[in-house]
């Protein structure tokens, strides 16, 4: 089931696309009042697909403020699926087929799938030689391509590239090919090594990948959960 159109869409797709706020900034964000968005979001709540707490899910924490601190909201695995998924039912079981015919398929196509995601995105990115503005644009590109994607800087100054979205969430649950063939095409996109953190397919409220601040061409790595 979808989210009916109207504020209570604009206020979670927010949510997806720019990531967690709390109600004064979705207010801003979208020129709706602020007992509007409160008045969603109290809906959205109730029903799941909206979590409320003291520190955002991922990224670097708010700057303390005097007094009680305001709650901040990001979609829940649930709110995130009533956006449409680029990969359905059909798709994955045609995976699990192709993994039963043929095993070694499943990393051939996960690689070609990374590939043709590189090819795409190496002409906007080759020209950048600033390491930070080069994740900046990786994050704009796959924004447009549904990832809804954001680069957050840590305590201390390394880049994270997170994807609030993930299309291909269902398959990649299954298949965490795809989510390896990925990291390692950033890598190579950004000319530096790159670790997974969490991913939506699994469970994390993001997908989260941290970028070295320094070029080298060592395997990408992953953390086991």
């Amino acid at each position: 089931m979808k989210f009916e159109q109207g504020g209570r869409e604009r206020v979670a797709r927010s949510l997806l696309v720019d990531g967690p706020a709390t109600a004064a900034e979705l207010s801003q964000r979208l020129g709706i009042t602020a007992a509007g968005v409160r008045k969603h979001l109290d809906t959205l709540e109730e029903s799941g697909d909206v979590v409320a707490g003291d520190r955002p899910p991922f990224g670097p924490m708010p700057e303390p403020r005097r007094g009680r601190p305001a709650r901040i909201y990001a979609l829940t695995e649930s709110g995130r699926r009533r956006f449409e998924q680029a990969y359905d039912d059909l798709a994955v079981s045609a995976m699990r087929f192709m993994g039963q015919v043929q095993p070694d398929a499943l990393d051939e196509f996960a690689q070609r799938r990374a590939q043709e995601l590189e090819q795409r995105y190496r002409p906007h990115l080759d020209a950048i030689a600033d390491p930070q503005l080069r994740a900046r644009r990786l994050a704009e590109l796959l924004t447009a391509d549904g990832y809804a994607a954001s680069v957050e800087e840590g305590p201390t100054s390394v880049l994270q590239v997170c994807q609030h979205n993930c299309p291909v969430a269902a398959a990649a649950h299954e298949f965490p090919q795809l989510c390896d063939a990925e990291a390692s095409a950033f890598a190579r996109l950004l000319d530096t090594n790159v670790t997974r953190l969490a991913t939506i397919a699994h469970g994390d409220g993001v997908c989260t990948c941290l970028v070295s601040p320094t070029a080298a061409h060592a395997p990408t790595e992953r953390i086991s959960s």
